[in-house]
């Protein structure tokens, strides 16, 4: 395990300078000039050669990469032209809200889905198994902003049991959560209902049954482990999805995360907040792939040696 897991962050390293080149290109390819768009419409030529001289826009390319590379092994993403503070601590003070949120998506998501689709493949033409899968066709028709603005219609301005925006307890977190997290459930409850019946079918598990083994054995000890790789598969890609796909559900709950940090960002022309907030998804997608490839390899050690 331990030369597979350095092997898989060694590879990381050329990952992410790979990226933050392919941001540092797409960004200055964007048409029109950043220096005017962060200045707006209303300002003068002398002040915008000003702040393209303060943005280091007036240097070569090849020189602002390299200030840009520079700046990125300091931990250093430039100052936030709305905020006036570091994009660095922006970026802190943002990011713990947000992981929280998909923290608490995640779980629910596992603690929900896998157990129902576990239920709907053992016992396939099962009223649970309909249930199962009706609820989560349904899940899926129903947008999560169209979800949040139900759940803040009852639970917040009709019956008054949850706060309807901001960011603080575990109050806050709830319908967000729930938002979000219905997707995810109804994704990896179909992905866990496939993968355990496949699993089911195998000869591997025949024999485990015709020695006589208990249906739970079967099922936990010999059928649940192979079934876990497209099951972590789908939960990956989910929690990489989390990581963009959260900015509507922060706005509509007015949740004080890395989401609605980028929408305002955008709105305000604040070109190296946008820019912190894009390198930092893009890394912490790597990261979750980091962690399923791991997860691979403890799970079914055939992928250490392939």
């Amino acid at each position: 395990m331990g030369p597979f897991a350095l092997r898989r962050l060694l590879l990381l390293l050329p990952q992410a300078l790979g990226i933050a080149t392919l941001i540092f290109v797409l960004f200055r390819l964007v048409p029109g000039d950043p220096a005017t768009i962060v200045a707006g419409p209303g300002a003068t030529q002398p002040q915008i050669e000003a702040l393209r001289r303060e943005l280091g826009l007036d240097r070569p390319l090849w020189a602002q990469y390299a200030r840009f590379l520079g700046d990125l092994t300091r931990g250093d993403l430039g100052t936030s032209l709305s905020l006036r503070q570091p994009v660095t601590q922006v970026l802190a003070a943002r990011l713990a809200p947000s992981a929280a949120l998909m923290a608490a998506s995640l779980l629910l998501t596992v603690a929900l889905a896998v157990p129902a689709g576990v239920a709907a493949a053992v016992r396939p033409h099962s009223t649970t198994a309909q249930v199962v899968m009706g609820v989560s066709v349904l899940a899926l028709s129903i947008p999560n902003f169209l979800l949040g603005m139900i759940l803040m219609h009852y639970l917040s301005v009709r019956w008054r049991l949850l706060p309807a925006a901001g960011t603080g307890g575990l109050a806050f977190l709830v319908m967000p959560t729930l938002a979000i997290a219905a997707r995810l459930v109804a994704l990896v409850s179909r992905t866990t209902r496939a993968s355990v019946m496949e699993v089911l079918g195998e000869d591997f598990v025949r024999t485990a049954r015709a020695k006589g083994l208990a249906p739970r054995v079967v099922l936990y000890r010999h059928a649940l482990r192979p079934a876990l790789v497209p099951i972590i598969t789908m939960i990956g890609l989910q929690a990489g999805y989390l990581l963009g796909g959260s900015i509507v559900v922060e706005t509509l709950f007015a949740y004080q995360g890395l989401g609605q940090a980028m929408i305002t960002a955008v709105s305000l022309r604040d070109y190296f907040l946008v820019q912190g907030i894009t390198l930092l998804y893009v890394v912490g997608f790597l990261l979750v792939n980091l962690v399923v490839d791991l997860s691979y390899a403890a799970f079914d050690p055939r992928i250490r040696y392939a």
